[in-house]
């Protein structure tokens, strides 16, 4: 039976599947409806084109172009498209090669019939466009004088009447002469158009132009065009052409008119009559259309939902080896332990579905690769656990610190944000998230609004700690709750103006005291301990992160780490911040008021703890014989560092040289984690790495057992590195959950800020005026409540708790090198192509 523990990921086994041909379609189609098996690449060697299924996996594509042609055009014409759900996979009944052939038949029958329609459709759109522009043409060249009743200029007077009639012959000559060219053109060209027939004929010509009112539609394209009609008159044949062809050029669209204004009408009814009956061909072809858009849009997304299904079956398959003798393909993946029965039983209902008597065989494999890594997880805590392989995936059957984060990020979260009135209504938003995921699980809001229903616990969680921190700070949109009596006496002042010192009568039982708010130095005294509380909790996390690491060090069978390793890493860290948190809470613990000093600087204390080791300044002494006490702090502390230097790498180098001369000489070197394998005597293979796959099921080809050979120098050098970075790490980690303190403060006093420049002001206005100010108050507090210190302060506090979380505390045990299980799963396939 497979182990499972809460820390770590699930057991995997390695396992070998013998398919009989006759069922190994039906078969992977039942494992991909139950998602079990991350199957590998058996055939690393071959391209696509040389495997088994290449052909069938074209001839999907083919189907698949054919779905989304249709799918494109039930779009265009406003056809609404059934959704089907990705979680529900439509019927398990196993396809056949035939189902696929008669479904290739019936879209190719839609396809034609689709195109014939499209290409009547076309070209009776063409004719209706090239109508509609010729009778605006018409129109438009009614408008002008007919070129017959152009007159001749009056003669001079003192002109002899033989010269009067020769000129009068001349002139009848050129204007019998004169000709014109009318068309259409884009709006946005006429103005180009008539500047280049300007400067080529030198102004040899008189345009006139209008504009089309109606917008008209594309026939190629469908897109909505605005074009102006245009009567250019010249003289001569040769400018008239050259007139047609500068017109071609900038895409005009030339049409004839007649010179009798009589023909000119007839030709316009005529078109009118035509349009009539065009219209009536239009409407029919187009209902027509979209009758058989409407047939094949019921069937679409089932037809579109098997065929990636199809494909998917087949891409897998491909990743098998076919035996000859057998007569069956043989497979290989990686399936939880606990849930091989499962696998087992799918196998059996796979070859009873297909009435055949012989069943797959399953069978486990021992092996030295990484398997990779899998959490189950549920709606509450799959948030969570995103968080965490954000940042990296865990090694195989390493610490998960998806458990510890559950708890840990909302409450830093809250730390920074914390205010009783904003966690209410953060509290209140999650709830809705939550109490109406079903229904909103199916809205799609945009990528901002997935992200926050896919956290919706996250906040919830987020929200009722940051109600707990707010009792805790007594924050309410920056006013305090007087829920317990004050621990402060309050004497009579005896002058206006003058500073009232209260005395200690009681303990507050809960939280900080409402008498503080308003104080002079209630920011000096939260500014106090906000800091050091900031201190106390990032000392905890980082030391449970550093304990941690023995149960990797167990689990891997890494003893001498334990010693090796963990005790200096913890030894440092408790005896310089560990001793500093218990110097917090212990002047915490004395009422200083009753001492002959005032209390020293802990700052000072440590800064002097390593200036002047030994010695400490009456002044700075919190207890008697603290010296002596941080002399040796301070040596454990030194002794440290070249016990976490030297003592691993040399255990190492003992253990390699004992090795027996039989075995291999040489161990890998994992930059992440240097040590031995789990039976220290073994070499441990490079884990596969799936990135860069993008059939489904599929990781790519087994990585090879490259061994490094052992290098002293190398280790020697990693662990001085590491060294170095850990108590480095211990100043800059500690200093880093500093932040806490910093938002905190910022929170508080942004939201204090808000309610004297809005709130404050309004409530202290006269009768009437503050019905109306109150209103207006409110409106500009709220809204500018949820906008900064809901939404932009919220976002800053959790990517500060994220950033503790993956710098700070992931570091001190979690190597995240793994690879992420991602089994041949129907649901999946299709839910990542409806998100794309």
């Amino acid at each position: 039976m497979a182990r499972s523990t809460l820390f770590r990921s699930e057991e995997m086994s390695l396992v070998q599947l013998f398919i009989p041909t006759e069922i190994s379609h039906s078969t992977v189609a039942h494992l991909g409806e139950r998602g079990l098996i991350q199957f590998r690449d058996l055939n690393p060697d071959l391209s696509f084109f040389q495997r088994s299924f290449s052909d069938e996996i074209r001839r999907l594509n083919d189907i698949e172009r054919q779905l989304r042609n249709f799918s494109e055009q039930c779009e265009s014409s406003n056809i609404k498209i059934p959704h089907m759900n990705a979680d529900s996979t439509g019927t398990n009944q196993p396809i056949t090669g035939r189902d696929i052939h008669d479904l290739a038949e019936q879209l190719s029958e839609h396809e034609d019939k689709l195109s014939n329609f499209n290409d009547s459709y076309r070209a009776l759109q063409r004719q209706h466009q090239e109508l509609i522009e010729n009778k605006y043409v018409l129109e438009g060249s009614a408008n002008i004088q007919d070129i017959g009743s152009l007159q001749c200029p009056a003669p001079a007077q003192d002109q002899p009447d033989s010269d009067v009639e020769t000129g009068k012959t001349e002139l009848n000559q050129s204007v019998s002469s004169v000709g014109f060219v009318a068309g259409t053109i884009p709006r946005n060209k006429i103005n180009v158009f008539e500047r280049v027939l300007w400067r080529s004929l030198r102004g040899n010509l008189y345009m006139y132009q209008s504009e089309i009112p109606e917008p008209l539609t594309d026939w190629q394209s469908g897109d909505q065009l605005e074009k102006s009609t245009f009567v250019i008159y010249a003289h001569g044949s040769e400018i008239l052409s050259k007139i047609r062809k500068i017109a071609e050029a900038m895409g005009a669209s030339l049409y004839p008119i007649d010179i009798n204004p009589e023909q000119r009408r007839l030709k316009i009814r005529d078109i009118e009559s035509r349009l009539s009956d065009l219209r009536n061909i239009l409407e029919n072809t187009n209902q027509t259309r979209r009758s058989e858009l409407e047939l094949i849009a019921r069937n679409l997304s089932e037809w579109m939902t098997l065929v990636k299904k199809e494909k998917a079956i087949y891409h897998v398959m491909n990743l098998f080896n076919y035996d000859q003798n057998r007569r069956c393909l043989i497979a290989e993946g990686w399936c939880p332990t606990n849930d091989i029965p499962s696998a087992q039983l799918s196998l059996r209902e796979a070859a009873e579905s297909t009435g055949s008597h012989v069943y797959p065989i399953l069978t486990q494999l021992q092996t030295k690769r990484e398997p990779p890594t899998f959490h189950r997880t549920n709606k509450f805590s799959q948030g969570f656990q995103n968080i965490v392989d954000a940042y990296g995936v865990a090694k195989y059957q390493e610490v998960n610190p998806g458990l510890f984060t559950v708890i840990t990020f909302p409450f830093l979260f809250a730390v920074m944000f914390g205010d009783l009135g904003h966690g209410v209504l953060m509290t209140a938003f999650a709830l809705w998230l939550v109490l109406k995921e079903k229904s909103l699980a199916r809205y799609n809001g945009g990528e901002i609004f997935a992200m926050m229903f896919n956290g919706r616990y996250i906040i919830l969680l987020m929200g009722l700690f940051s109600i707990f921190t707010g009792l805790i700070y007594n924050d309410l949109f920056s006013r305090s709750l007087a829920i317990f009596p004050s621990g402060w006496a309050w004497p009579a002042a005896t002058q206006n103006g003058q500073s009232i010192d209260a005395r200690p009568v009681g303990v507050y039982p809960f939280g900080l005291d409402s008498a503080w708010h308003g104080t002079d130095n209630y920011l000096i005294f939260t500014n106090s301990y906000k800091m050091k509380m900031s201190v106390i909790l990032g000392v905890i996390q980082m030391s449970v992160g550093i304990i941690l690491t023995i149960y990797n060090h167990v689990h891997f069978r890494h003893g001498y780490a334990i010693w090796a390793e963990f005790l200096p890493q913890i030894l440092f860290m408790e005896c310089i911040f560990g001793y500093l948190c218990i110097c917090i809470i212990y002047k915490w613990l004395i009422n200083w008021n009753n001492q002959p000093i005032s209390p020293p600087s802990l700052l000072n204390m440590l800064i002097y703890m390593f200036l002047s080791p030994g010695s400490v300044s009456p002044k700075d002494q919190l207890y008697s014989g603290q010296g002596t006490i941080q002399l040796v702090l301070i040596f454990i502390a030194v002794v440290c560092i070249p016990w976490m230097l030297l003592t691993k790498p040399f255990i190492l180098k003992y253990k390699h040289s004992k090795k027996d001369r039989s075995a291999p000489a040489e161990i890998l070197v994992n930059s992440e984690e240097t040590g031995l394998s789990s039976d220290e005597d073994k070499l441990k293979p490079n884990h596969e790495n799936p990135e860069g796959s993008k059939d489904p099921g599929r990781i790519p080809e087994d990585s090879k057992n490259d061994h490094e050979i052992f290098e002293f120098g190398d280790i020697m050098i990693h662990q001085v590195i590491h060294t170095i970075e850990f108590c480095l790490g211990c100043i800059s980690n500690t200093a880093s959950y500093l932040r806490l303190w910093a938002l905190s403060l910022a929170h508080a006093q942004l939201s204090s800020v808000l309610w004297d420049m809005t709130l404050k002001i309004v409530l202290g206005l006269a009768f009437p005026i503050n019905i109306i100010g109150i209103w207006a108050g409110f409106a500009v507090w709220f809204a500018l409540t949820v906008s900064i210190l809901m939404v932009m302060e919220g976002l800053s506090a959790f990517l500060h708790a994220l950033r503790l979380h993956w710098v700070e505390f992931n570091n001190k045990f979690y190597a995240g090198t793994g690879y992420k299980y991602t089994p041949f799963n129907f649901r999946s396939i299709l839910r990542n192509e409806d998100a794309d």
